[in-house]
């Protein structure tokens, strides 16, 4: 299992050094590309280049809107314009901010995401995600590899999967003893549950 991932967006800040955060050990970053059909977030391609020009994996995310789902993925892949070996995930969440992604939009997005790509998107969520298959196991989205939001002391799997593969354990501040990362700051970081040797065939085919 690796601590060697972090994910970002533009609130991290306009100065950060990735081969700091390189030679600290750290492996991938997971940017935030857009969110909704109307926002791209500044830092994103900026952040994106830096990170992938002193040899770090590149994922990129969007948050979801209560919007059409399929429109949603396209606008994303425009938008994040990324390469066949990165990263590629959504963030279901509940959205203090504004609507939220009702699962039915979500599973739009996935599949349209799957459709255009070959893949299917990591999957990034927590108790909104639990709420949702609280029940029954989605049929869709349980084809996505799991980003598990969960700032406790171990994981608790949502109905369907019977693993994580990512797990965000700290968002900097609340979590086991989270600690600065060299160049970037206290921020969101994420265990993969598999190793070193593992983490760039999952990155770019983003299997189980």
């Amino acid at each position: 299992m690796l601590n060697t991932i972090v994910d970002l967006s533009h609130y991290n800040g306009n100065n950060l050094d990735f081969a700091a955060a390189a030679e600290s050990g750290i492996d991938a970053i997971i940017h935030k590309a857009t969110q909704g059909l109307a926002f791209i977030d500044p830092r994103h391609a900026i952040n994106r280049d830096a990170a992938r020009a002193v040899g770090l994996l590149v994922g990129s995310f969007h948050f979801g809107t209560d919007e059409d789902g399929a429109a949603q993925a396209r606008y994303f892949l425009d938008n994040a314009q990324p390469r066949p070996d990165d990263l590629l995930a959504l963030d279901f969440e509940a959205n203090s901010a504004g609507s939220t992604m009702t699962p039915q939009q979500a599973r739009d997005f996935v599949t349209e995401i799957n459709a255009r790509t070959g893949k299917w998107p990591v999957l990034y969520s927590g108790n909104y995600l639990k709420t949702v298959v609280a029940v029954t196991p989605d049929p869709v989205l349980v084809n996505c590899p799991l980003w598990l939001a969960e700032y406790g002391p171990a994981p608790r799997l949502p109905h369907g999967w019977n693993t994580w593969s990512l797990w965000q354990w700290t968002d900097g501040a609340v979590g086991v003893r989270p600690t600065p990362v060299a160049g970037i700051g206290h921020c969101n970081r994420d265990y993969f549950v598999g190793n070193r040797l593992d983490l760039p065939g999952f990155w770019a085919s983003m299997k189980h």
